[in-house]
């Protein structure tokens, strides 16, 4: 096979890719085999129960492509059951993971092999991952009066298609989860007004304190301060304290993705939690821990092995701890394979 590349376009409304560019999948238990024509990088592997559409649009002199959406319910193919992988396939290694950052959609796995005969593998989430996903989201919605249930997308005949990232679904309801937070971090702020929290950057700088002052917390040694953060911020880890600035130091690029994930994994106000990275991920998503990414929680819960990527910065890993983001990667790769359906 070779590549196919978008013929450029003019248009600064998006154009519909009319050339058929989807690979027919067998029937259950079958496999179908593919060789990649060249390298790619930052790409994606698109699997859908169904015809996904994709454009292009004039970005600039440029063809960009638009992706389908799982977050714009008029887009053509949001009543379309689908999912993908991402993946990195350069001369020096492949680098390839599951995402369920934005939502979980059509159960998907991996298994990557070396050349050796050595394996990695993220197996997914379950086959009725999303149905299970949602019922425990409407038990959430329950407990504590937040839209989690909310998140659960239906297709015409009320079965579970997707279930959206709280991030995701703010960017459609921007009040939604607004104070979600605000009592945790107001907590959080007073307790390591006193105590300090120690973050381990697992660099060269070794183990940072930091402490709050007023609507700071400052970490020794970085060159910005981080202001509390809103539900927003938390949920996207881009934004607010969370953004990183080209100009920031290497502890401030180590700190942010630590902190950010120990909001979503509520673990700042339990026992050991003043450590960060925290080392037991038992203590992981607990109701003692209070607010927390529920979503995240709860995708991991149908995770066959717990792998795979349910925020931005899931792949912050304690030192010898257990990987929950499932980046699979190798060298020297003699086969990817990719199962559609769940385990």
């Amino acid at each position: 096979g070779t590549w196919y590349y978008p013929p450029a376009t003019t248009a600064t409304t998006p154009q519909p890719v009319t050339e058929d560019v989807a690979i027919p999948l067998g029937a259950q238990d079958s496999t179908v085999s593919i060789s990649l024509p060249g390298y790619i990088s930052a790409g994606r592997i698109w699997f859908a129960d169904g015809d996904l559409q994709f454009f292009t649009v004039n970005a600039g002199g440029q063809v960009a492509l638009v992706e389908p959406s799982a977050v714009n319910p008029s887009d053509p193919s949001a009543a379309v059951n689908w999912g993908f992988i991402e993946l990195t396939y350069l001369e020096s290694a492949i680098y390839t993971n599951l995402s369920y950052v934005d939502f979980v959609g059509l159960p998907l796995g991996q298994k990557l092999t070396a050349c050796d005969g050595t394996v990695q593998q993220a197996l997914g989430v379950y086959s009725d991952a999303v149905e299970e996903i949602c019922a425990d989201l409407e038990q959430q919605t329950c407990i504590d009066g937040y839209p989690w249930a909310d998140l659960c997308a239906y297709d015409a005949s009320s079965n579970a298609l997707r279930v959206l990232a709280p991030y995701d679904y703010i960017s459609l309801y921007p009040d939604a989860f607004s104070d979600y937070w605000t009592s945790y971090v107001d907590d959080v702020w007073t307790h390591y007004s006193t105590t300090p929290l120690t973050i381990d950057t697992q660099v060269s700088a070794g183990l940072v304190n930091c402490t709050t002052t007023g609507d700071y917390l400052n970490c020794d040694g970085d060159n910005r301060a981080y202001a509390k953060p809103t539900a927003a911020d938390i949920f996207g880890c881009n934004g607010g304290p969370f953004a990183i600035e080209s100009s920031d130091n290497d502890i401030h690029r180590a700190v942010v993705p630590r902190l950010c994930a120990a909001f979503h994994r509520s673990t700042l106000l339990i026992d050991g939690g003043n450590i960060q990275p925290m080392s037991d991920v038992s203590g992981y998503y607990t109701k003692s821990g209070r607010a927390a990414n529920w979503y995240s929680k709860y995708v991991h819960d149908y995770e066959a092995d717990g792998k795979g990527y349910a925020f931005a910065y899931d792949d912050v890993t304690p030192t010898g701890g257990v990987d929950m983001a499932g980046l699979l990667s190798v060298a020297q790769p003699s086969q990817l394979l990719v199962t559609v359906g769940g385990v």
